[in-house]
């Protein structure tokens, strides 16, 4: 559940816990939730169902990356998290604590919060609520694979990312279930990608491509992560740029 992370625009993977609830058209092919089955035989996902905290040795890797990049100079990113939402109502709001205080705990790694949940946020790092707000080394965001919910969500996560002063923000296209139009608003990085996994459903190249171009139009750096089923990415659309935030040395 950690170190050299496969997710080509992360460096490390964490997951605090395990277990979430689908809320998004994104989510039906939910790959965490097939490969928690398939590994374990039970499935901690649904409305009612336990969110399993990992154990104490996953929780010190953090520190230990954090103690690695000192050393080197670096601020590796961490994608928090694949198997869950840090933003999952159903979650014990201690645990969500606990995860800031680590977080603030390893200053030297840049913490990716991607969410489905961006609408639940601002409420769950108001501090008048008694919430522990995001720390400074986080870059927040949010999964958009279509119109609607660019539409519905890209001003809540700039508006989520400005309240909690974050580094940047980022937009994950993944899996892009259609064309997306990007306006000022959009998100400082954008993560284009296709399904992948049985039963994938189709991106068509020319959404990506238009992805693309938006993301140069409005300045945000553009990453094509993969096409669908993982087939070859064309020579055109091989771009992985990485954002600019106030303090990180990837560029």
């Amino acid at each position: 559940m950690g170190e050299r992370s496969k997710i080509e625009w992360t460096d490390h993977t964490f997951n605090p816990w395990i277990g979430c609830t689908k809320v998004s058209p994104a989510c039906d092919h939910c790959y965490a939730e097939a490969m928690m089955d398939a590994r374990y035989g039970r499935v901690r996902w649904g409305a009612g169902e336990d969110r399993a905290r990992t154990s104490a040795a996953n929780w010190r890797l953090p520190i230990r990356w954090d103690r690695e990049a000192a050393a080197t100079g670096t601020r590796p990113f961490v994608f928090c998290a694949s198997l869950a939402d840090v933003f999952d109502n159903e979650v014990d709001p201690l645990w969500r604590s606990d995860l800031m205080v680590l977080i603030e705990k390893t200053p030297n790694l840049i913490w990716l919060l991607l969410t489905k949940r961006i609408g639940n946020v601002v409420k769950m790092t108001d501090p008048a609520r008694g919430n522990r707000m995001l720390p400074p080394n986080v870059a927040l965001g949010a999964t958009l694979p279509n119109q609607v919910e660019y539409d519905r969500d890209r001003i809540k996560l700039r508006e989520a990312g400005a309240a909690n002063g974050v580094l940047f923000t980022f937009g994950s296209f993944e899996p892009m279930l259609g064309p997306v139009i990007l306006d000022c608003n959009a998100p400082d990085w954008i993560i284009c990608g296709g399904e992948s996994g049985s039963g994938a459903r189709e991106m068509d190249p020319a959404w990506a491509r238009h992805l693309r171009d938006g993301s140069k139009r409005f300045g945000r750096a553009f990453f094509m992560k993969q096409m669908t089923g993982k087939r070859p990415i064309p020579d055109d659309l091989l771009i992985r740029e990485l954002p600019n935030p106030k303090a990180s040395p990837h560029v």
